[in-house]
C-alpha cells in the first residue's frame, strides 16, 4: 500500500499522457481510415461503364494499389480500435506494467504500417494515372513511396545509434545537458 500511496502522481501523469497520446493517434488513424477507404472506393482511372471492373484491373501496379490500400484500411482500423480501447481503459496501477505498453506498441505499430501501406498505394494510384509506358521496372517512379517512407521513418530513429532506453540527460555544469549514455556513466567517461 505504500508504494500505490507513494506513487499516486506518477499514476495520474501517466493517466493524462496516455489520454493525451491515444487521443492524438486515434485522430490520425480515423484521417487514414477515411483516406484509405475513399481510395478503394473511388478507383483510380475509374471503372468499365458496361461490367463496373476497374480499368487497370490486369496491371500490376493496380494490384499493388488494391493489396496496399486493403492492408492500410485494416492496420489504421486496428490502430483506432486500440487506441479507443486504451480511452476507455479504467488506469488501474497494475494496467501501466504490461496491458497498456503491449497496447500502445500494438496501435503505434499498426498505425506505422497503415501510414507505410498508405504511401505506397499513393504512390501506386500516381503511377497508374501519370505514366504512359505502364511499365514496372527498376527505375520506376513506383518507388517513391519506400523512398519517402525512409524520410518519415528516419527521424523517429535514434541518430546514436542503439536504443532509446539507453540515454538519458543529466543535467549538470559538467555535460551542460547534452546527451551521455548509461555506459559513459559507468565507466565514469564524461569527456566531450
Amino acid at each position: 500500500m505504500v508504494f500505490t500511496r507513494e506513487h499516486e502522481n506518477l499514476v495520474k501523469e501517466g493517466e493524462k499522457w496516455m489520454k493525451t497520446t491515444a487521443e492524438s493517434c486515434s485522430t490520425t488513424a480515423t484521417l487514414i481510415t477515411t483516406i484509405v477507404f475513399a481510395a478503394a472506393i473511388t478507383v483510380p482511372g475509374g471503372s468499365n461503364q458496361e461490367k463496373g471492373t476497374p480499368l487497370f484491373i490486369k496491371e500490376t501496379a493496380f494490384i499493388i494499389f488494391a493489396i496496399s490500400d486493403a492492408i492500410s484500411l485494416f492496420t489504421s482500423s486496428t490502430a483506432l480500435l486500440v487506441f479507443l480501447s486504451i480511452l476507455t481503459a479504467r488506469f488501474a496501477e497494475k494496467d501501466f506494467l504490461v496491458s497498456f505498453p503491449r497496447r500502445l506498441f500494438i496501435g503505434l505499430f499498426s498505425l506505422l504500417v497503415s501510414t507505410t501501406t498508405m504511401m505506397i498505394t499513393f504512390s501506386a494510384t500516381l503511377y497508374l494515372v501519370f505514366d504512359d509506358k505502364k511499365t514496372m521496372d527498376a527505375s520506376s517512379d513506383m518507388w517513391i513511396g519506400f523512398h519517402s517512407d525512409f524520410f518519415f521513418c528516419y527521424p523517429t530513429t535514434p541518430p546514436y545509434g542503439g536504443s532509446f532506453s539507453d540515454r538519458r540527460i543529466y543535467p549538470n555544469s559538467a555535460n551542460k545537458g547534452r546527451l551521455i549514455s548509461l555506459a559513459d556513466l559507468r565507466t565514469g567517461c564524461l569527456c566531450k
